[in-house]
């Protein structure tokens, strides 16, 4: 196979033994850049097929999808068989889990990167958790509401294809079987930084302090301005009005598709606040 700016891993053959969302995501990016990525489920299959089908199906797209029992002696040996011949390994087990499994030494034995998604490190890598908890304990949590977003799963599979591509650079190396870790608590405290610094949050610049950076509500709905710099907010105020009042007094007459029209065409960042069910009628490149 080719490898082409626009498939740089055209060559590279990757097992994801990875379930859930962080590993997914990854695997589902590493292919739009040109992997053969082959995901290996338990019996039961992965959960993300229950409750989001449609979903599942987007980041399974183009990937050879089998499933096996490890602790079923034929089936691990499939799997070893499918090592043999693979690059990277991509997991989101628990250590504990891969050593009963024995798949670091496998990992090892046919030198492959083997890049593992965990919760925590250090004494903590054996604690479970998700999205949510990793969230709360990084202070990017407004309780009661739940997040919206899994931020920190979208981020740590950023991290686990950047791990993908730092353990191929290793192997041409010549480095035998590195092995790189995913920490998703450490995405979290990397992803709450902008509270810690006081840049989001209620009351703070990009929390409400300014009125030009904020939700309105608009004759039919909501209109989210980002009207941050001077320039912008210059032409908010000469267009909409200056101060947070005139600002709510004025977006409500109108609807939020006429003030996305008008930000078009003065140049400022105005949309409107799509429900999330209809978003997926429209192109990346329309959002």
């Amino acid at each position: 196979m080719t490898v082409t700016p626009d498939r740089p891993l055209a060559d590279v053959r990757i097992v994801s033994l990875a379930v859930n969302l962080p590993g997914p995501l990854a695997a589902s990016r590493l292919v739009s850049m040109g992997a053969s990525v082959t995901k290996v489920e338990p019996p039961a299959g992965d959960a993300l097929r229950e409750v989001a089908p449609d979903w599942y199906q987007e980041l399974t797209a183009g990937q050879e999808v089998v499933r096996l029992d490890l602790k079923n002696p034929s089936d691990r040996a499939e799997l070893e068989q499918r090592l043999s011949s693979a690059d990277v390994l991509l997991t989101s087990m628990r250590p504990s889990a891969l050593d009963r499994l024995g798949l670091v030494e496998s990992a090892q034995r046919h030198g492959l990167a083997l890049v593992q998604i965990v919760g925590c490190g250090g004494d903590r890598i054996e604690e479970p958790g998700h999205d949510l908890t990793y969230q709360a304990v990084a202070g990017t949590v407004l309780p009661p509401t739940l997040p919206l977003v899994p931020v920190v799963d979208l981020l740590g599979a950023e991290r686990a294809v950047s791990a993908v591509l730092a353990g191929l650079m290793r192997l041409n190396r010549g480095e035998a079987g590195p092995l790189l870790q995913v920490v998703l608590c450490d995405v979290a405290f990397d992803a709450g930084a902008a509270v810690r610094h006081g840049l989001t949050g209620p009351g703070k610049i990009l929390g409400g302090a300014l009125p030009s950076y904020g939700i309105y509500a608009t004759a039919d709905g909501h209109v989210a301005v980002g009207a941050l710099e001077p320039h912008f907010a210059s032409r908010l105020s000469a267009a909409v009005g200056g101060n947070r009042e005139e600002l709510s007094g004025k977006f409500a007459t109108e609807s939020s598709s006429y003030w996305e029209a008008l930000g078009r065409s003065l140049d400022i960042p105005v949309v409107a606040v799509r429900d999330p069910r209809t978003v997926g009628a429209h192109r990346r490149t329309d959002l």
